[in-house]
């Protein structure tokens, strides 16, 4: 049996601590009144999408315009974008990005030789507005906020926390006339990885700040933690989601030895840089004549894709070495360069092997304009939801910037209704129920099922999906989980079930989806 814990009892759940969840809680903690508990899967604050974004954050360029922003927004999405999300990040992200990260936070963005911040221009773009800390611009951001939120006396931080599940009287209340009322979230189920303790943590609301799903695919530019825990959680809450079909592949991941390690931002494109087959010829200009390597990152992963299968290779170069010297690519770039000297590749002087891998989840969670879900009081910022900001693809930088600015909107609009808010009663929420769970774990069954999963999705789910290959994921995968579902409830908690339970909700979501929707945008593609 696994141990329980008196309940905790707080103001605000968020679950994950990127720029989304981050925001929200710094912004809600302003109130000193407003007890805010923050969890994260993670033993490291820092550790989470946004400390691994390299390229930047949209703010705003010397004859840039929220029109403009909102154009290429647009373009990118393939006109399925929101229009109201688009117009909010169009007007209110620069502005937020300067009263918060650079005027509140400090965040030690990049300057040019005149002492400003220095913009830069990625695909896409129809200007540079692109503020970036060097290559790592990610990392300096969560630093910042992580140091914030440990200065916060009414904020407590939970690492190595994991949601289970989230918490709706409708679901889970013992009072069974709960089940009339309209479904609300009163918190979660969380475990507490160190101890094997599940805490029921209740809360007026609820924020789902969990990132993406990158890992449900075989390449993939996401950290370890993005198996779509709050995509899943949200999903068996009966949370609405929308969009899932539409998953970004980065073009351009760097490759060795049969995989994609890690991402090489598109900001070397945007100075320059040029896509070469294994022949050493360039080749955008005749998939993309207009804007050749700055077009939208689902053309560009296309187009290397069906490059690599026209001369049957397994990767392309990207090669800014010939466009930029190398002193100027040491002092742009170090950090991809030192990431890439470690696998005997010098950027300063030779081109990079890259692959598209899984980048950037589209859809998600859906929300509306001030982050609140279908489910009542309970939010979600950040990757996991779908704003509509994006379409049916995501401008470059665009991510860290509705994070943010949704992240801020979802603090405003509960600090205005915490006082309308009563909490449960305790007694009718029971604890966490695990009988039955008495098999250990069996970590052969949990990587086997993880690679089907990341298999399934990157060769039928990927970046062309035609009804046949759709089918056959469909049918292999909703098997799969019906195996997981069995083998989750008789085994005894583990962050690997419990990820690989999520991991194959969420795959499902997307492969049902993709095969929902016949017709082609953005960065979902189908041929038949």
């Amino acid at each position: 049996m696994v141990e329980q814990t008196e309940p905790i009892i707080c103001d605000v759940l968020v679950i994950g601590s990127g720029i989304g969840g981050a925001t929200a809680a710094l912004e809600l903690a302003r109130d000193p009144n407003c007890k805010v508990v923050v969890i994260t899967k993670n033993a490291n604050l820092l550790e989470s999408n946004t400390y691994y974004a390299q390229g930047g954050i949209i703010y705003e360029g010397e004859h840039d315009s929220p029109q403009a922003l909102a154009e290429d927004l647009v373009r990118a999405g393939d006109g399925l974008n929101n229009p109201l999300a688009v117009q909010i990040l169009s007007e209110e992200g620069p502005k937020l990005v300067h009263d918060l990260l650079i005027e509140r936070y400090h965040v030690p963005f990049t300057l040019n030789p005149n002492h400003e911040y220095e913009v830069i221009r990625e695909a896409a773009h129809s200007t540079s507005r692109i503020l970036h800390a060097d290559d790592a611009t990610g990392r300096a951001i969560q630093e910042k906020l992580v140091q914030a939120l440990l200065e916060k006396p009414n904020i407590t931080l939970l690492t190595q926390h994991i949601g289970l599940d989230l918490l709706t009287p409708s679901h889970h209340s013992l009072d069974r006339l709960d089940i009339y009322k309209p479904v609300w979230c009163v918190g979660a189920y969380v475990l507490d990885i160190a101890s094997g303790q599940v805490k029921t943590i209740l809360a007026k609301a609820t924020i789902l700040a969990t990132g993406g799903l990158g890992q449900i695919f075989l390449n993939t530019t996401n950290p370890p933690g993005a198996s779509g825990d709050g995509l899943a959680m949200a999903y068996r809450a009966g949370a609405r989601i929308i969009n899932a079909e539409y998953v970004q592949f980065h073009p351009t991941a760097f490759y060795y030895r049969g995989q994609a390690i890690f991402l090489i931002s598109e900001a070397l494109r945007g100075d320059g840089a040029l896509l070469l087959n294994t022949a050493g010829e360039r080749f955008m200009p005749r998939y993309e004549p207009e804007w050749k390597e700055l077009a939208p990152r689902d053309v560009v992963a296309r187009s290397i894709h069906l490059e690599m299968l026209r001369t049957g290779s397994a990767f392309v170069y990207l090669d800014l070495a010939s466009v930029m010297p190398a002193e100027k690519i040491a002092e742009r770039f170090p950090n991809i360069r030192q990431a890439c000297l470690q696998y005997g590749i010098d950027p300063a002087r030779e081109p990079i092997p890259v692959v598209p891998a899984a980048h950037y989840f589209c859809g998600g969670v859906w929300v509306d304009d001030w982050g609140r879900t279908s489910i009542k009081r309970l939010y979600a910022v950040g990757e996991v939801t779908c704003t509509g900001v994006h379409g049916a693809n995501r401008l470059g930088s665009s991510s860290m910037l509705e994070g943010l600015v949704w992240g801020y909107r979802a603090a405003k609009d509960i600090s205005q209704r915490l006082s309308d808010w009563e909490h449960i009663n305790s007694e009718h929420i029971p604890p966490w129920r695990d009988e039955g769970a008495v098999e250990e774990p069996d970590q052969a069954l949990i990587e086997h099922d993880l690679a089907t999963i990341k298999h399934t999705m990157w060769f039928y789910v990927g970046l062309v999906r035609s009804r046949r290959r759709l089918e056959r994921a469909i049918r292999d995968l909703t098997n799969l989980l019906q195996d997981i579902d069995t083998f989750y409830h008789t085994t005894k908690l583990d962050v690997g079930i419990i990820n690989l339970r999520n991991s194959a909700t969420a795959a499902t979501i997307v492969a049902r989806a993709a095969w929902e929707n016949r017709e082609s945008h953005g960065c979902h593609y189908r041929i038949n």
